[in-house]
C-alpha cells in the first residue's frame, strides 16, 4: 500500500467477544481473554503498517450495565494486561494513551493505567489510545466542563462576572482543544467488527468525516490479513470533507 495512503488514525470497536465464545460453547469471559490476544496481534499489524494512532474501544461507559462478574472480570483483565504487557510495549516502541472518565475506575486499574503511560510517554513508533470507562457524549460534556471556567473573569470587585461574548469562549475549538487527548488526530478510519452498523458512542465529537469499515466478523477471528483488507479498502476511497468536488 502507497505510504500516503495509509491512515494516520484507525480507530476499532472490538464487538462480538462474547457471541464468539457462545458460539462455541464457551463463557463470555473466554471471549474476552481471546479478543486481548487478537487486540496484541492487531496493535503489530498496526505498526507494520504504518499506522500512527490506534484507538481501541475496551470499556464503554455503558459497559457497567453488564453483569457484575463479567464487568470484575473485564477490570481485572485490563489490570493484569497492563502490569504483564510492558515489555511488549517497550519493545516495539509503543505509546499507551487513556481515555475515558477516570473517576469510575478503581484505583488498582488507574494504577497499572497511570504506569503504562507514564513508562511508554517517550516512544514513538505507535501510540496506542486505550479507551476505558469512556463514552463520547460523556468525553464532550467533560470537555464543556473545562472550558466553563473560562466563561468567567474573575477579580475583587467582580468574583464571578460571566462574559459577555460566550459564544467566543465556547467554540468547535475549545471544545475539541479540551477532549481527552487533543493532540491525537481524527481517526480517518473506524472499524466495527461483530456484524453490527453503529458507533456505539465512541468517538463521536472526532468521527464527523472518518470512513466506516465494518466486518461480520467477530473480534476474535479478525486477523492481521482482515485489518490490512480494511486498510486496503480505506485506501481507494475519495475523502470530500463536505467539498462538492
Amino acid at each position: 500500500m502507497e505510504k500516503n495512503r495509509v491512515p494516520s488514525h484507525v480507530a476499532i470497536i472490538m464487538d462480538g467477544n462474547g457471541r464468539w465464545a457462545k458460539q462455541r460453547g464457551l463463557a463470555r469471559t473466554e471471549g474476552h481473554r481471546e479478543g486481548l490476544e487478537v487486540a496484541k496481534r492487531i496493535v503489530l499489524a498496526a505498526r507494520r503498517e504504518g499506522v500512527r494512532f490506534l484507538s481501541l474501544y475496551t470499556f464503554s461507559t455503558e459497559n457497567w450495565k453488564r453483569t457484575a462478574q463479567e464487568v470484575g472480570f473485564l477490570m481485572s483483565l485490563i489490570r493484569i494486561h497492563l502490569m504483564k504487557e510492558l515489555d511488549f510495549y517497550r519493545e516495539n516502541e509503543i505509546r499507551i494513551v487513556h481515555s475515558g472518565d477516570r473517576s469510575g475506575l478503581s484505583r488498582e486499574v488507574l494504577t497499572e493505567i497511570d504506569r503504562a503511560v507514564a513508562d511508554t510517554k517517550h516512544h514513538h513508533e505507535l501510540t496506542v489510545n486505550l479507551a476505558i470507562n469512556y463514552g463520547g457524549k460523556d468525553e464532550i460534556v467533560r470537555s464543556i466542563h473545562r472550558v466553563i471556567p473560562n466563561l468567567y473573569t474573575t477579580d475583587a470587585q467582580h468574583p464571578a462576572v460571566l462574559h459577555d461574548e460566550i459564544t467566543g469562549v465556547v467554540t468547535e475549538q475549545t471544545i475539541a482543544q479540551n477532549l481527552d487527548h487533543p493532540e491525537i488526530p481524527d481517526p480517518d478510519l473506524i472499524i466495527r467488527t461483530g456484524d453490527e452498523m453503529r458507533l456505539s458512542n465512541f468517538l463521536l465529537w472526532q468521527s464527523a468525516y472518518s470512513e466506516l469499515y465494518f466486518s461480520s466478523k467477530y473480534w476474535p477471528d479478525f486477523t492481521p490479513e482482515d485489518f490490512h483488507a480494511a486498510l486496503a479498502e480505506y485506501a481507494h476511497r475519495e475523502r470530500r470533507f463536505g467539498d462538492a468536488q
